[in-house]
Order: structure tokens, then sequence, then C-alpha cells
């Protein structure tokens, strides 16, 4: 018999010896780079279906969701509740997509309009931790983040104090008192003398065009522009496209697979994407890039792409869910970031200042975002009490940015008696590990 030769007798040990040796150092082998860990395990999305919320113990709290969505006339809605890091309920009532005859499931993604300012928020956040950016750091000017010759040519001297604390809780100097930069597409198109489509360049070129509203850091003012700003700077701080950095820094980690950056086209939506509607008197608009002069701002109109950082991301009610669960700063879910950033992102000075990436901060510590624009309303709501709930629809209301304002105090008026009482079991299924 031919002995085995030293390279495989060599090989045969190496295992033997990291078992050893992981005993020795007391470290698990599973740690050894290797090996991939995570705190977060994996999550199958598209297993998450009606069916998991449809029996008796589930028809009070189906029944009252089903009502309010049929009572507001809303093409498909999806409700997802999650208690101390465990997602307890979801489901959705309606359709994905009417044309199609397709039911709407929670696996279905949606556009979520300023909800994305909450990720992009989180992204800023990851950054500061790494020692790539500080709130105080200068945005403009030859000194600042985006000093690029481009950015250079602005009218209002002002815009050197800008710094990344001021985009993230809307002081930078801006108002939507002349209409909202990110939908006034076709002014900016002429005055820039550009033809349709435009780049987010272009969007961030026009307010440098023109002076600020108020001084930087003197008070809060609601601005889209702030937040796509925000995206210029992730990009020059991390060296990736903004999508890249946060699929890669933000939701990779939590195994999230099914975020998107949207597309402004209907025939461009993403697998289990939705369909998006909007009240039947909504006024047809010229396409985002001028190629149509009669489409629908859901389907075309508006680019919701170029809204990116503070409107773009397509993602699940259970995935976004699990997202905000992330950065809550609560201790029942592992944070994506520290704690510290967690509680800086809640900071409103006394109330004089937005949040960051939060809409509101409440009294009693609740954490709400809302996002509206035609086609979509969403809310997610972090409660105190260990109580996470998300909803999203794929039909913007006549109310528009007041509706998910009417989603909040229907959700607060059943808690108690509907919410609380919903069986508490993980739907996830997830074995050995609650996240």
């Amino acid at each position: 018999m031919r002995k085995p030769k030293k390279s495989i007798l060599l090989l045969s040990v190496i295992p033997f010896a990291l078992v050893v040796l992981g005993f020795i150092l007391r470290k698990d082998i599973t740690a050894l780079p290797l090996i991939e860990s995570s705190k977060y395990a994996k999550v199958d999305v598209l297993n998450v279906n009606n069916s998991l919320t449809s029996s008796s113990e589930y028809s009070d709290i189906n029944r009252q969701l089903e009502q309010f969505v049929n009572k507001w006339n809303l093409v498909g809605a999806s409700f997802c509740i999650a208690h101390k890091g465990r997602v307890i309920y979801a489901h959705s009532f309606g359709m994905a997509n009417k044309e199609g005859g397709i039911a709407m499931q929670p696996y279905h993604t949606m556009r979520v309009a300023s909800v994305s300012k909450l990720i992009t928020a989180a992204a800023v956040m990851k950054l500061l931790e790494d020692g790539k950016l500080r709130l105080d750091d200068k945005v403009f000017g030859v000194n600042g983040i985006l000093n690029d010759p481009r950015f250079l040519k602005y009218k209002d001297k002002r815009v050197e104090e800008i710094t990344v604390h001021n985009l993230l809780n809307h002081s930078g100097g801006w108002t939507p008192r002349w209409g909202d930069h990110l939908f006034i597409k076709d002014v900016i198109a002429r005055e820039l003398g550009k033809a349709l489509p435009l780049d987010v360049d272009d969007y961030i070129i026009f307010a440098l065009s023109k002076k600020l509203h108020f001084q930087p850091g003197s008070h809060s003012s609601y601005s889209n522009i702030g937040f796509v700003i925000l995206q210029r700077v992730i990009e020059k701080a991390s060296g990736m496209d903004y999508e890249s950095y946060v699929l890669d820094e933000i939701f990779e980690p939590l195994h999230i697979y099914d975020a998107h950056l949207a597309n402004s086209w209907d025939s461009l939506r993403f697998h289990n994407e939705v369909r998006y509607y909007e009240v039947p008197e909504a006024e047809k608009v010229i396409s985002f890039d001028g190629s149509k002069t009669d489409v629908l701002k859901s389907r075309g109109g508006n680019d919701v792409h170029a809204l990116g950082a503070a409107g773009g991301w397509v993602i699940s009610p259970v995935s976004l869910t699990r997202f905000v669960m992330a950065v809550d700063g609560m201790s029942d879910f592992p944070d994506i970031i520290s704690k510290q950033s967690a509680e800086t992102m809640k900071e409103t000075y006394n109330g004089k200042f937005q949040p960051l990436g939060w809409r509101w901060v409440k009294d009693d510590g609740t954490l709400w975002r809302s996002g509206s624009m035609a086609g979509t309303s969403a809310l997610v709501v972090s409660r105190p009490d260990g109580y996470t709930i998300t909803f999203m629809s794929n039909q913007s209301h006549w109310k528009g940015a007041r509706f998910p304002y009417v989603v909040d105090r229907f959700l607060v008026r059943i808690f108690d008696r509907y919410i609380k009482t919903i069986p508490h079991k993980n739907l996830l299924n997830i074995q050995n590990d609650r996240y």
C-alpha cells in the first residue's frame, strides 16, 4: 500500500488544529474570518404572506384594517407590526396591480417617499462612525466637501456656512416658498438651458443659483433639496455611489435584499413591486424625461429616481420594519448604528429643529416618519413600549401629505383593543435567533 503524501496528511490535521486553537483561545471556531457570522438572521421575505395572519385569532384586527382601507378607497395597503424585535403581524389588503389582478401581499415592495430620509440619515451616521464625515463639516466652498467646480458658482455666499448637520435637520436655508426644487423640473430645465431629464447635480446647481431663504442653522424648514445634496455628500465621503453604499453598509448587514432606488417609469418596476395609483381627478403632466406630455406623476411624471436620498427608495413593509428597529436606539433588536448615533438622530434641540431623518420625535419618545407623493403614502412609528408599526399604500390620497396623520390617529384608536391583543409569535420563524 502506498503511503499518503505528507501534504495530504498535513491537510487532514488542519481542521483539528483549528478546533484546538479555538478552544485554547476560548473563541468559537465560527468566529474565524473564513466563516461569515452576523447578529442578524437571514429572512426570506417571500415567505411572509397573508396566509400567516389569516386564521381566526387575527380576524378582529384584519377586519378593522380592511374596513379602514375600504373606507378611504385605497387600491391596496400593507400593515406590519413588530414587538420587541419580533415581527408579529404582516397583512395586506386590496390590490398590488388592479389591471393584472394581483392581490397585495406583505412581500410586495413599493415606494416609501420621504421615509427614504430616515435611510439616508442612517447612512450618514455610519460615515460619521467610520470617521469619514463630521456633522460640522462644511458642504460647499473651496474647503467644503462638494468643492467640485460645478458647485462653486453659487449666488449666496452664506451657502459656505451650510454643514452636514444643517442638511440633516432641514436648517440649510431653503424653504418651499417658490416650490419644491424636485417637482419643478421644467422650470429648472428652462433656466439652466438644458433638455430633460435632469441630473441630480442639476437640481443642486439650480438651488445654488438662487439666494437662500434664511440664514443656515437659524431654524428648520422642511426641504427635499437638502437630502438630495446629502446624496452627493455620501458619495464623496464613501467613494461609492449612494445606492451601493446604502445597500452594502445598511441593508446587507440586515440581510435586506428587496430594497432599491425606484425607477420613474411604470414599465420599469422591479420584480414584486406594486403598480401605483392616484385619485381619479389627478392631473397629467409632462414626463420626467420630456418624451411624453400626458403621464400620471406616479408613472413617469415625477423623477422619482432623482429624488434618491430624499424620497426614492422601494422596499417591502417587512424589510422596512426591520430597518426601523435597527436604527431606533432600543435594545430589543440590535441596531445597525451606535446608541450615540441613534440618540443624535432624535435630537430636536427642545423642539426648535427637525430631528435627523425622523419627521417627529414626540414628548413620550415615539419616533414618527411619514412619506407622501403621487401614488404613495407611507408611515412608520416606533413606540417606546417596543412596538413598531408600518403602513404602506400604493395609492396617494386627496389628503396628500396629511393622510399618514389620518392613519396614525386610526392606529392609536385601535391599539389597545386590537393591536395589543394579537398573538405575539414571531412570524419570521427564525430558530435560535429572534432577529
